[in-house]
């Protein structure tokens, strides 16, 4: 089971379970017969909260998922608001019916279990929402304060950038290049989750994902993460063909360093990283063009990092790096013959 798979699952079980406690509370605080209340409450999550987080967490790829999220914001979210109204009536239709053993109308629609179906639907589809825009772990963090004040962290960065961008665009038009660019992101996200990465954010066609350092060792899976990448590009390297011509590539640059986290912005706020080792590994995604290596890392990440036991890192002329006294050491990943 890939990480992805696994993210899916616990994220479903945990919601599930919460849904299950929540709506078993509600029914047994909403009804006067205890045993019945929770039992309709139970039922009520399992017709309704199980096949609408396994639309939200495992179905993110159906066709009508992906024709959904290109509708505007608005009636994105209505569409999906309508959905799970219908799924709400039925739910609450089986649940009497495996509960009770009949469905009268009148207690469907009233005795508070629609209007709590409908809120819990509203709240739900917010949080998947602005969690899909924003980032989960980004919206986490700022519900909790945690960057508030500024603070120092270690990290690693790793930047992706498309090769031949301009000239991709050129050749495809804006629009189709756009669809490319989606794709391409697509399966960075993949490699991210399946490494353990935080996609940070994208700027133009360049993706920039992060780890935690504050460890002695990184795990070897941020060395893997490029060419985890390449392999999920690879993969549907025929639907690439198809649809636009070509399969991208791209070059990779990895850093660790110091930085400042912290929340920055008025009208939009985000979580920022400020600080030079983003420069450096800037830096380092520029130099992959001039030496001809698709994946430059720093000496810096090499010492911290698990080499994993497929790849090796070829080391190359020291790098000038603008604000810096010293030279920076760096090194090309490969892939080892098979």
């Amino acid at each position: 089971m890939s990480n992805r798979d696994r993210r899916n699952w616990r994220i479903f079980l945990w919601l599930s379970l919460g849904s299950l406690l929540i709506s078993a509370f509600f029914g047994y605080r909403a009804s006067g017969d205890t045993l019945r209340g929770v039992g309709l409450g139970i039922a009520s999550s399992l017709f309704i909260a199980t096949p609408l987080l396994l639309f939200e967490v495992r179905g993110r790829r159906l066709a009508i998922q992906r024709r959904m999220r290109r509708m505007p914001l608005v009636l994105y979210f209505t569409a999906r608001v309508v959905l799970y109204l219908v799924v709400i009536v039925i739910g609450l239709i089986a649940a009497r019916l495996l509960v009770d053993g009949d469905v009268p109308l009148g207690d469907i629609f009233g005795g508070g279990g629609f209007t709590f179906s409908i809120a819990m639907s509203v709240v739900a589809n917010l949080a998947f929402t602005v969690g899909s825009l924003l980032g989960f772990r980004t919206v986490a963090r700022l519900l909790t304060g945690r960057y508030v004040r500024p603070r120092q962290e270690l990290r690693v960065f790793l930047l992706i950038d498309m090769k031949n961008s301009t000239g991709v665009a050129e050749r495809l038009g804006a629009l189709r290049f756009h669809e490319l660019l989606n794709d391409f992101f697509r399966d960075i996200a993949e490699a991210a989750l399946e490494c353990g990465a935080e996609i940070h954010k994208y700027v133009g066609d360049e993706a920039i994902l992060t780890w935690s350092a504050d460890r002695v060792t990184v795990d070897e899976d941020v060395l893997a993460c490029p060419f985890v990448a390449r392999d999920f590009i690879m993969a549907n390297g025929a639907q690439y063909r198809r649809r636009f011509g070509l399969v991208p590539e791209f070059r990779a640059g990895l850093h660790c360093g110091e930085i400042v986290a912290g929340q920055i912005g008025d009208v939009r706020a985000e979580i920022a990283y400020v600080g030079d080792t983003l420069n450096v590994a800037a830096r380092l995604l520029e130099a992959a063009k001039t030496t001809g290596q698709d994946v430059l890392v720093s000496t810096d990440l090499l010492k911290q990092a698990t080499l994993p036991p497929d790849l090796k890192a070829l080391p190359l002329p020291t790098l000038t790096v603008r604000g810096r006294e010293a030279p920076l050491e760096i090194s090309a990943l490969q892939r080892l013959a098979a």
